[in-house]
């Protein structure tokens, strides 16, 4: 052959097909989208299977924190025993003083004074009756002699002395509580109940 380039010998240069980077690229960012799908995917079964709830985002609302408020400690309440009672009726229907003082004394109470009201209450107590008695009374007393007749308005007087209590009887009087319910009503007078949970940090 002529011209300015000649072939010699018996060896030929080997003819290569041009390199293509260009699918090369592209079947590599397929494949890393196929795994990375792939991967997404196992994470959602795993959360499917697995009952787990997807983890907050970063400054998302944290949850109410509830805060159980402590029980009230136990109310050290005077014994029935230990409480004098005195039973006035201020109504006009007799004799009801002495059958609510009976009662009284069945359920452990002292009795005391039984008779008619004075002019101060005579007549003048419409509710089912009226507690008095001196202001250490308020929580010790009277809130166990209020258990034996509910609806009771409790008052105490500053200048009164000693520790006998007054049972006033009044229009609205039809008989003392139940026993039963009157003791539940202690028991709940002894060990209150603590109060609902608050819900703090909402």
């Amino acid at each position: 052959m002529g011209g300015q380039y000649r072939i010699t010998g018996d060896k030929y240069p080997r003819m290569r097909r041009p390199r293509r980077r260009g699918r090369l690229v592209v079947l590599t960012a397929a494949s890393l989208a196929v795994l990375g799908f792939a991967g997404w995917g196992t994470l959602q079964l795993i959360d499917v299977f697995t009952g787990g709830d997807p983890a907050p985002s970063t400054g998302a609302r944290t949850a109410c924190a509830v805060e159980a408020n402590p029980a009230a400690a136990p109310k050290a309440l005077p014994e029935p025993g230990t409480i004098t009672v005195n039973v006035l009726n201020a109504t006009t229907r007799g004799g009801l003083a002495q059958k609510t003082a009976d009662e009284l004394k069945k359920r452990g109470f002292r009795i005391g004074e039984v008779a008619n009201a004075t002019e101060e209450y005579d007549k003048k107590v419409k509710s089912t009756g009226l507690l008095l008695g001196p202001a250490s009374a308020l929580d010790t007393s009277l809130p166990v002699l209020g258990a034996q007749l509910a609806g009771a308005e409790h008052r105490t007087d500053a200048a009164r002395e000693g520790n006998e209590v007054d049972l006033i009887i009044g229009d609205g009087f039809r008989s003392l509580t139940e026993k039963a319910d009157a003791d539940r009503a202690l028991a709940a007078l002894a060990e209150p109940e603590p109060e609902p949970a608050v819900k703090k940090n909402c």
